[in-house]
C-alpha cells in the first residue's frame, strides 16, 4: 500500500523573548479524502493521509452506511490532483439504503456534521452498549501516558489528535492519529474491526473534548468506555446514559470527573 507524506517542512519566522530565528519546521499534513461508494463520493473529509482503510471502514460503520465490515468488498486507494479518493465497493442493499439517506457531507477537522440537510440527521441514537469494561482509575490515566508517548506525528508537528485503546489487561499498542478528533477515532474504531479486536473489554481514549459524536460512535462500535483529556456536551452526557456508556472527562494528570454510568471503574 503506498504511504502518503504526513508532514513537512516549512520556513518560519520565529520569535521568543524579542529575538527573531528562521528555522525550518514541522508541519502536519491536511488533505481533502473523498469517500467514494460504487463510484459514488459521499463524503469529502479534511484529513490526515495516514491510515485510510482504517478510516474508510470505521466511517462506514459508524456512520451506519453498513453493518458489518463484510459489507464491504474492496477498498481502493486513488491519488488526484486535489486529494485522495477512497474507493469502496459494497454491498448492494447498502449501497441503496445510502443513495436513499445520502447527504452531500463536507467535513471539516472540528466539525464532523458540515452539510447534514434535516435536524432527523444530526443526532443518530446508537444502540445500547452491551459491554462492560471494568478500570481501575489508575491504569485510565496510566494509558493516556503512555497514549502521549506512541503519539509520534504530534511530537513532530503538535497538531494532531490522537484516539487510542486501552485493552482489558491494560495496555496501550494501538493508536491513531489525525488533525480531526472524528477521523482519528474513525480510525482507531476502523483499526480495531480489521484486526477482530475484542471491543466489549477495552477502552477509547481521546485527545480532545468529549462532543456527541465521540460518544455516538463509540456507542455503534459497541465501546463501553470513552475518556476524554477535556470536557464532554451535554448532550453527550444525555446520550451516554441513554446508552450504558462510561463517560469520563478532563483525565489530565491525577484527576478526571466521571459524567456518565461509573459502576465501571474501581
Amino acid at each position: 500500500m503506498k504511504t502518503y507524506d504526513t508532514a513537512e517542512k516549512v520556513s518560519v519566522c520565529h520569535w521568543k523573548n524579542g529575538q527573531k530565528v528562521l528555522r525550518d519546521d514541522t508541519v502536519a499534513e491536511e488533505v481533502p479524502v473523498a469517500l467514494v461508494y460504487n463510484g459514488i463520493s459521499h463524503a469529502v473529509m479534511l484529513a490526515t493521509p495516514a491510515d485510510l482503510e482504517d478510516f474508510a471502514l470505521g466511517f462506514s460503520l459508524t456512520e451506519g452506511i453498513i453493518e458489518v465490515p463484510e459489507e464491504i468488498y474492496g477498498t481502493e486507494i486513488v491519488e488526484v490532483e486535489n486529494g485522495i479518493r477512497v474507493e469502496m465497493d459494497i454491498a448492494s442493499e447498502r449501497f441503496q439504503y445510502l443513495k436513499e439517506r445520502r447527504r452531500n457531507l463536507t467535513g471539516r477537522t472540528g466539525c464532523g456534521l458540515c452539510g447534514t440537510d434535516s435536524l432527523s440527521q444530526a443526532v443518530r441514537m446508537p444502540p445500547l452498549v452491551m459491554s462492560n469494561p471494568v478500570f481501575s482509575t489508575e491504569v485510565i490515566h496510566w494509558g493516556f501516558e503512555k497514549m502521549d508517548e506512541l503519539q509520534l506525528l504530534k511530537k513532530k508537528t503538535g497538531a494532531t489528535h490522537a484516539a487510542a485503546w486501552l485493552d482489558a489487561n491494560g495496555n496501550v499498542g494501538l493508536v491513531r492519529e489525525d488533525v480531526g478528533r472524528h477521523n482519528a477515532l474513525d480510525k482507531l474504531i476502523g483499526a480495531l474491526v480489521r484486526q477482530k479486536a475484542d471491543r466489549s473489554t477495552g477502552a477509547a481514549l481521546v485527545t480532545s473534548r468529549a462532543s456527541y459524536e465521540m460518544v455516538q460512535k463509540c456507542g455503534s462500535a459497541g465501546i463501553g468506555m470513552l475518556a476524554a483529556v477535556s470536557a464532554p456536551t451535554a448532550l453527550a452526557i444525555q446520550i451516554a446514559n441513554e446508552i450504558n456508556l462510561t463517560l469520563l472527562g478532563f483525565v489530565r494528570e491525577n484527576g478526571h470527573t466521571v459524567y456518565a454510568h461509573p459502576q465501571r471503574l474501581v
